[in-house]
């Protein structure tokens, strides 16, 4: 009698559970935007990013979805390019029915983008592009998860004051508004400790490649700088990093995040990466909750270990699903009050959207120092959660 009544209970808990999620299937979905670069010179790092999304997509649709409903996520490849933002407009919003979108990578795409969802009334969550000004105008339905651009070396520059202490600096950035937003912040910083600059160097990324970059780091050999701080996407942090040391040039070599965090530029840089220095917004090293988990479930999925990139990307997804589940109703309006009031931890760190500065809606976070040592990443600073001391290269 006993077992008959436990296969009954047994087989009542499988209906439930079977019925559960037939019902979540048959809700109508709620729809995300999600624009990204999957094609063209910035493709790895949106890679990365929508891997991420996926995967908080489906941690959200597997603990009930956004009230019941499942959450869908629709792609737009924006190529990483300004022009292509009416096309991922027309298909995350007009031909899809989104109620918000998420995203943005490459700075100068995303502001445009922005200003557009802007005067269309559409919530865009940005995770990633960081060009200051994207934060600066006053633009209502406007919130990033990411700091801006100014704040990505906050970390590396209190290394350097309590560390290494550098006397001269070259600077090298592409002329977007990323890299040239990065290069007025290491400017100003130079100018309130006084570290002299030696070069001061913008390059036109369509011209990008290694007889180009040669020509401009020539000069740099006759007195090398202690650092050389570099301000590129993928591709021309790979090269930059090539020409310097065929140059022979030792200085300490710096990313200002970007490319440089990526394991792909390790694998493409080869040993000549080892010692560069990087500033970055993520590591698993981090004391957030989640953060070692999301390392290790992409790395076992994917073969590979992600960089800050996936870290806001999956964050933001659940950050735009704890606001729709809040939201009283799927009006914008709604959307962004629910937004404003967010206050959670994630993976990536906590979340709050307020204004400061010059800055509106816009998230701010510690940010941290990577160093190749030995072929891989490690965490320097902040001394308290790194997983490795800094190493002097030999000079």
């Amino acid at each position: 009698m006993i077992k008959k009544f436990m296969h009954w209970i047994f087989f009542c808990l499988v209906m439930f559970a079977v019925s559960s999620a037939g019902a979540l299937a048959a809700e109508a979905p709620i729809i995300l935007g999600i624009p990204l670069p999957l094609s063209g010179p910035l493709k790895e790092f949106g890679l990365i990013m929508q891997n991420s999304f996926e995967m908080a997509k489906e941690s959200v649709n597997r603990t009930g979805g956004i009230n019941g409903h499942p959450l869908e996520l629709v792609y737009a490849d924006d190529r990483g390019e300004k022009d292509s933002v009416g096309e991922v407009f027309e298909r995350l919003v007009v031909k899809s029915g989104a109620v918000m979108m998420v995203g943005g990578y490459a700075s100068d795409a995303t502001y445009h983008l922005a200003a557009l969802a802007d005067r269309k009334k559409m919530p865009f969550l940005i995770c990633t592009a960081s060009a200051d000004k994207i934060t600066q105008k006053g633009w209502k339905h406007i919130f990033r998860l990411n700091p801006p651009i100014s704040e990505y070396t906050q970390g590396l520059e209190d290394f350097w004051i309590k560390n290494y202490q550098p006397r001269s600096i070259a600077i090298i950035y592409e002329n977007s508004m990323f890299g040239t937003d990065g290069a007025l912040r290491m400017i100003e910083f130079c100018r309130d400790h006084a570290i002299e600059i030696r070069a001061h160097i913008d390059y036109d990324k369509r011209r990008a490649g290694p007889l180009y970059f040669r020509s401009l780091l020539a000069p740099l050999t006759d007195d090398p700088p202690d650092v050389i701080y570099m301000v590129s996407y993928l591709d021309d942090a790979v090269a930059l990093v090539k020409q310097l040391r065929e140059l022979d040039i030792n200085s300490l070599l710096c990313g200002g995040a970007g490319g440089f965090t990526l394991e792909e530029f390790i694998r493409r840089a080869g040993d000549r990466a080892e010692n560069l220095l990087t500033a970055t917004l993520w590591s698993e090293h981090v004391p957030y909750p989640g953060a070692r988990e999301y390392y290790a479930r992409y790395a076992a999925r994917y073969d590979e270990f992600p960089d800050y990139h996936g870290a806001e990307a999956y964050s933001s997804l659940l950050v735009a699903a704890d606001a729709l589940k809040r939201s009283s109703s799927l009006k914008t309006k709604d959307i962004c009050a629910a937004l404003q009031k967010t206050y959670m931890r994630t993976p990536f760190g906590p979340v709050k959207f307020y204004n400061y500065h010059d800055f509106e809606r816009q998230n701010s976070i510690n940010t941290l120092v990577l160093q190749v040592i030995n072929g891989r990443f490690e965490l320097i600073w902040p001394p308290e959660i790194a997983s490795s001391l800094f190493v002097l290269p030999e000079k």
